[in-house]
């Protein structure tokens, strides 16, 4: 027989490579491989986590809002003062009558029809003179509070901004104002003005209010201006303004916030303590304080014609202090 050629070493005739146990035509080219199936998510391993979308930071304001909608104490004092701001806004809406016609036929009667407060020592109306005397009392709490609020601010930042002079000069200027009795200043203020509204009186709770606010709008200032972010921003050339009003303010306003929403009850008691001893407000004029003073003679006689105003500035001034206590609550670091 002629001699058949050797095939190549590691080969078998008719068989593809040694070990693979296929033929040579059983063998698929690699761009005739089927595509691999997509991995399915479920499949995906922890790597997968490093991909996912980052929680959202969440700001003071917005865990001080979170905390105040969980707050009975802050929901109960924002239903009672958006009441009072309702009828101090529009009084007619409920109580349609005049608080200034008076009948002295019916002076110091009870309860009665349409009137469910009674009469007092002059023949009007307690209930018509109750609701309108909300917006003597919100006007000034509201307007002094305001103006208390900016200029204790401007210049307890500037003097903790700044410090130096500007911070020893209205130290002692504060101090001054401190040592004024608040009713003694009105009595003495006040007694020497003849206009009849409410402007003397919020003029003189700004210029004997301001201080308090400005100490504490100083030491905020002094403790914000220390942060990391402050020295960084100033250290990349960022003006005083900007500094202030951008990087410090923002983190040294909620203080004042919270004091400033505690004094609103007060002033309002401040007005009717003023109004009470004739300083303040006087006749023809609608308020509490008013009320209280014309009613204190005839309270054996008539106990409900003082009753329902002192009710009533009692009533506003517990709202304003609960509302006061509950955003401090909220935007106390330390309780955070």
């Amino acid at each position: 027989m002629p001699d058949q050629p050797f095939p190549p070493e590691g080969t078998i005739p008719g068989a593809g490579p040694v070990g693979t146990g296929v033929a040579a035509s059983e063998v698929a080219a690699p761009e005739q491989r089927p595509p691999a199936a997509p991995e399915s998510p479920r499949s995906a391993g922890p790597a997968d986590d490093s991909t996912a979308a980052p929680e959202r930071a969440r700001s003071l304001w917005s865990d001080a809002w979170r905390d105040l909608r969980r707050n009975p104490v802050f929901i109960v004092s924002s239903l009672i003062i958006l009441f009072l701001l309702v009828i101090a806004l529009w009084p007619s809406a409920i109580a349609s009558g005049n608080p200034l016609k008076c009948d002295l036929a019916k002076a110091q009667q009870g309860a009665g029809p349409g009137h469910p407060f009674g009469y007092d020592g002059q023949g009007c109306d307690v209930y018509t003179r109750t609701v309108h005397g909300a917006r003597t009392s919100v006007t000034v709490g509201v307007c002094a509070t305001l103006g208390v609020a900016v200029l204790g601010s401007v210049l307890g930042a500037l003097a903790g901004f700044f410090g130096g002079l500007w911070d020893s000069l209205l130290s002692r200027i504060t101090d001054v104002f401190f040592a004024i009795p608040v009713v003694l200043g009105g009595l003495v203020l006040l007694s020497v003005v003849t206009s009849n509204s409410v402007w003397p009186v919020v003029g003189f709770i700004v210029l004997l209010g301001w201080p308090q606010i400005s100490r504490i709008a100083r030491g905020a200032v002094i403790t914000a201006k220390q942060h990391d972010y402050v020295q960084a921003a100033r250290a990349l050339g960022a003006s005083h303004s900007r500094l202030l009003l951008r990087h410090i303010a923002p983190n040294a306003v909620a203080p004042v916030i919270v004091v400033a929403t505690i004094a609103l009850g007060t002033y309002i008691a401040l007005e009717a303590t003023l109004s009470y001893l004739g300083v303040g407000l006087k006749p023809p004029s609608v308020s509490w304080g008013i009320d209280i003073s014309a009613a204190s003679p005839y309270v054996r006689n008539a106990p409900h014609a003082l009753l329902w105003p002192s009710g009533a500035l009692a009533v506003t001034v517990l709202a304003f202090i609960m509302l006061g206590d509950a955003v401090r609550d909220a935007l106390d670091p330390k309780l955070r």
